[in-house]
């Protein structure tokens, strides 16, 4: 992503150009509207992750605390939900978003969100599950001994608790919703263009994926200032895209492996 075209065409150069151009990255910043993707991406991946986050919470709860009719048949739909094929539901979800209005609008991603059903929920719903298991009764039947209610155990013991698991799930949740680029094209591209004509809903991945068309249309319009793309602008157009999540896991490396290995996640 650092080398000029001249380090292209040189086969002398192989890994390391021969100085640092940083054009590449300019060029491609124009290409993908770097800024506004940025923030629209923030949205579309923070606002459903913190809607999996609490929901898969409760939920993840509910399982691990109380004994209820139903229980077992209710954990096996929600481990099927997770092994089902998503492109099984793909039509007849974006038909359903249809008929509701939400299609084309970030509602498509916080509805399913809110009733514990967003993208990868279930493995979600599972950690908490698990971690809360851990969480020891006598605990919560002191809490209750002292007046607790269900409610006030929650949020005072049990969820102060699940810090290591509440920063895994915001990790997975934040990556995935960032990353996915398919889902976000079928339901949520074109967000907003009802208030405001030609405002486009996009985001960086999504941006990525029509790189070459938006790079050639921002070409046409700067003129010469922009060369013919080429594979180091294409380099820099992906870095661009995924530095926001390096930059994160930097910042949260040691909290992310000291919750993976809390919660019992296990990379086989």
């Amino acid at each position: 992503s650092f080398m000029s075209r001249n380090d292209l065409l040189d086969t002398s150069v192989k890994w390391l150009p021969s100085k640092l151009y940083l054009q590449n990255f300019i060029d491609a910043a124009k290409a993908m509207d770097y800024v506004s993707s940025f923030e629209k991406g923030i949205l579309i991946a923070g606002l459903p992750t913190l809607c999996n986050v609490v929901i898969c919470m409760m939920v993840g709860y509910g399982f691990a605390r109380y004994e209820f009719k139903g229980k077992k048949i209710l954990m096996g739909i929600l481990i099927f939900s997770y092994i089902l094929p998503r492109q099984i539901t793909m039509i007849p979800t974006y038909v359903l978003y249809t008929k509701m209005g939400i299609q084309g609008t970030l509602w498509a991603f916080i509805l399913p969100a809110l009733f514990g059903n967003g993208l990868n929920s279930p493995i979600f719903i599972l950690i908490f599950y698990q971690f809360f298991k851990q969480i020891p009764k006598v605990l919560m039947e002191a809490a209750s001994i002292d007046g607790a209610g269900h409610f006030k155990a929650f949020f005072k013991i049990a969820v102060p608790s699940a810090i290591p698991a509440i920063v895994t799930v915001v990790l997975f949740s934040f990556v995935w919703y960032w990353n996915e680029s398919y889902l976000t094209q079928l339901y949520v591209v074109g967000a907003f263009t009802n208030n405001s004509p030609g405002y486009h809903w996009s985001s960086l991945i999504v941006s990525l994926k029509n790189f070459e068309n938006s790079y050639n249309t921002a070409r046409s319009v700067a003129g010469s200032g922009m060369v013919d793309i080429n594979e180091s602008i294409k380099m820099a157009g992906t870095m661009l895209s995924i530095l926001p999540l390096l930059i994160m896991y930097l910042v949260l490396q040691k909290q992310f492996v000291e919750s993976v290995d809390r919660t019992g996640i296990t990379g086989e």
